[in-house]
């Protein structure tokens, strides 16, 4: 009788290609998940706990975890002796490559509603635009977190949490309350031009100033007429 290993070795090398894939997956069968994930897209994992959406703009994953000394590092190279979450990295709507349909997308309408009413009546912010935002930078992740370190659901850098007296940026309300008020800092800024003040919560007010109107990044202005689609969307409920 021909031995397995003797008949592998007598097909041809796509075919031992294919073959060997097929035994991959059947291995690996037990322990990788299919998950689909609310914007539609499927993700194919066997990191436990992933079922949540992690911000995201990037198609490469990012591994969080603690080195040795017990600080937390990023890398791009899956650690080999410790513990990790995988991420994605930066906000969930900037990628200009992003193939999810924003017109059709599921919205997140029932998430924080107390939260962002009362956020945005205190700063009189269309709470339509507050709830964009919020899909945009961290598709309602409330643990988001970005190598650069911007945090949770409005993706707060730490120097701007500080500004806003955001004391815990990873807690919803705080955040919530700190990004709106820094939306509604930008829409003061900007006389209430809601393209132009997206465009600076994304890029930095400076940037807007610099180039007189949207900055010429392809992150941005991806970031800035998709929040225009999910801002009329929210604001159609």
């Amino acid at each position: 009788m021909t031995s397995n290993h003797g008949l592998l070795a007598q097909l041809p090398a796509t075919l031992m290609l294919v073959v060997s894939m097929m035994m991959t997956t059947t291995t690996l069968a037990d322990s990788v998940r299919r998950i689909v994930h609310p914007d539609g897209s499927v993700e194919f994992t066997n990191v436990r706990g992933s079922q949540e959406r992690k911000a995201s703009t990037r198609s490469e994953v990012v591994y969080r975890y603690q080195d040795q000394n017990g600080v937390v590092s990023f890398s791009g190279e899956r650690p080999e002796a410790a513990s990790y979450d995988v991420i994605r990295f930066h906000c969930f709507a900037c990628n200009p490559s992003s193939t999810v349909n924003w017109l059709t997308t599921p919205l997140y309408r029932s998430p924080y509603q107390q939260e962002i009413r009362a956020a945005a009546r205190e700063h009189d912010v269309d709470p339509a635009l507050v709830r964009a935002v919020i899909h945009a930078e961290s598709a309602f992740n409330p643990k988001a977190l970005s190598p650069k370190g911007a945090q949770g659901l409005m993706q707060l850098m730490p120097g701007t949490a500080r500004d806003l007296e955001v004391g815990n940026a990873m807690d919803a309300a705080e955040n919530i309350r700190g990004g709106v008020q820094y939306l509604a800092w930008m829409l003061k800024r900007f006389d209430d031009d809601v393209t132009l003040a997206t465009a600076a919560y994304n890029a930095g007010p400076g940037a807007v100033e610099r180039y007189g109107g949207i900055p010429p990044y392809a992150e941005t202005q991806a970031y800035v007429e998709r929040v225009g689609i999910l801002h009329r969307r929210y604001g159609g409920f």
